[in-house]
C-alpha cells in the first residue's frame, strides 16, 4: 500500500500520472493533479483502492500549458538579442 505524499508522483494502473497537490487527514481527501493539469479530488479510502506505483517527475514541464495559443507564444518567444540586460526582458512582459 502505498501512502499519499504531497509533492510526490504516481502512475495509476493506465498509466495516468499524477501528482499529489495537498492532502487533508481530518476530510480524509487527496487532491491531486494530472499533468496535463486536470485536478481531482479521491477519498482516501478510494485512494487505497487504486493500483498504484511511485513515478518520477514528468521532465517536460508544459504539459498543463496550452502552448498553442500564439499569444503565449508571442508573449514568451525567446529574443536573445533582448538577454543582453535582464532589465530589457522584464519591461518587454507588460
Amino acid at each position: 500500500m502505498i501512502f499519499p505524499q504531497v509533492g510526490n508522483w504516481y502512475r495509476r494502473s493506465d498509466r495516468r500520472v499524477f501528482e499529489v497537490v495537498a492532502l487533508d487527514i481530518d476530510e480524509s481527501n487527496v487532491d491531486i493533479q494530472y499533468f496535463d493539469g486536470t485536478i481531482g479530488e479521491l477519498e482516501l479510502e478510494a485512494w487505497h483502492q487504486l493500483v498504484l506505483e511511485a513515478a518520477a517527475a514528468p521532465e517536460d514541464w508544459s504539459g498543463p500549458l496550452d502552448m498553442d495559443d500564439p499569444e503565449l507564444s508571442e508573449r514568451w518567444e525567446v529574443r536573445p538579442q533582448v538577454w543582453r540586460d535582464h532589465r530589457n526582458f522584464l519591461d518587454q512582459l507588460d
